[in-house]
């Protein structure tokens, strides 16, 4: 049986959606439904069976002015729903230089490609089996409000790299200090694409592990955590089997009991897929 996280993590169908380009490059898909909303920019978008940036918008300046009109627009008529104040690039590799400059709450309308760090805590102990710290996201999350979560998760914004943005998640969601977070161990990246209500995930995500001390308990800082709870390795695996974690929290976390071999690999029929970017 292929767990509901991993089914999720591909559920997409690019029939239902148009692809949106800067230049030459897919950048991002659209929703078929949603392309008749962006025809009033012609200045901005050539419509066909795609979405093209028009090409006199020709460097990111231009580019990223033009979309951020038509997203603060979109956004005031409730297509793009709750704005982050955060600034995400344009860009289909992490290492690329960026092609405009977006509000990071229009990722998802046009679909383009975000990447996250999640970082499991590990708790280890020397007479029981190892347990694993476990968040509720806050009911007020733009997405995923009260679901279960990675003990620190978040999205890497334009001008952080991985390890800066794992350590300033760690204190924010669970006030880790930058010396416990840089000791965190790089896992494995899956690339998620996924239809979701606000539009498309595409997203890279990069797992990390960290062993906390067993007197360590998160504390919340930035109220993006509703709770955190300290759950054996099978009370976790029935949460991921339930569908209770989010769909990106579950993956990382299935990566770290896969390497570590708290699971059998039986249990994470189709994994291994979402290792490598979808071939679309």
């Amino acid at each position: 049986m292929t767990l509901p996280a991993i089914l999720c993590a591909r559920r997409f169908d690019a029939a239902a959606h148009a692809p949106f380009f800067i230049g030459d490059e897919r950048v991002g898909w659209i929703r078929r439904t949603d392309v008749d909303a962006l025809r009033r920019w012609p200045d901005v978008f050539e419509i066909d069976a795609s979405v093209r940036l028009n090409p006199s918008l020709a460097d990111v300046n231009t580019r990223s002015a033009a979309l951020g009109a038509v997203i603060g627009a979109l956004y005031a008529e409730g297509r793009i729903p709750g704005w982050r104040d955060e600034t995400y690039a344009i860009r289909n590799d992490f290492d690329a230089a960026p092609l405009a400059f977006i509000e990071r709450a229009a990722s998802r309308f046009f679909g383009t490609m975000t990447y996250a760090v999640h970082l499991n805590g590990i708790v280890k102990y020397r007479d029981k089996a190892p347990q694993l710290w476990i968040a509720r996201r806050s009911e007020t999350k733009a997405t995923d409000p009260g679901m279960l979560d990675n003990v620190v998760a978040g999205g890497i914004g334009w001008g952080f790299e991985l390890m800066p943005t794992l350590v300033k998640e760690c204190w924010e969601e669970a006030g880790m200090s930058a010396e416990l977070a840089q000791t965190a161990a790089r896992g494995r990246t899956f690339h998620v694409l996924q239809s979701l209500p606000e539009g498309t995930q595409a997203e890279q995500i990069f797992v990390y592990d960290v062993f906390l001390p067993p007197d360590f308990a998160p504390r919340n800082q930035d109220g993006e955590v509703g709770e955190h709870r300290l759950a054996r390795i099978e009370e976790v695996a029935r949460w991921i089997e339930e569908g209770e974690l989010t769909v990106d929290a579950s993956l990382a976390t299935l990566d770290c009991m896969l390497r570590h071999q708290w699971i059998d690999e039986d249990a994470c029929e189709g994994i291994d897929a979402l290792f490598d970017p979808p071939p679309l």
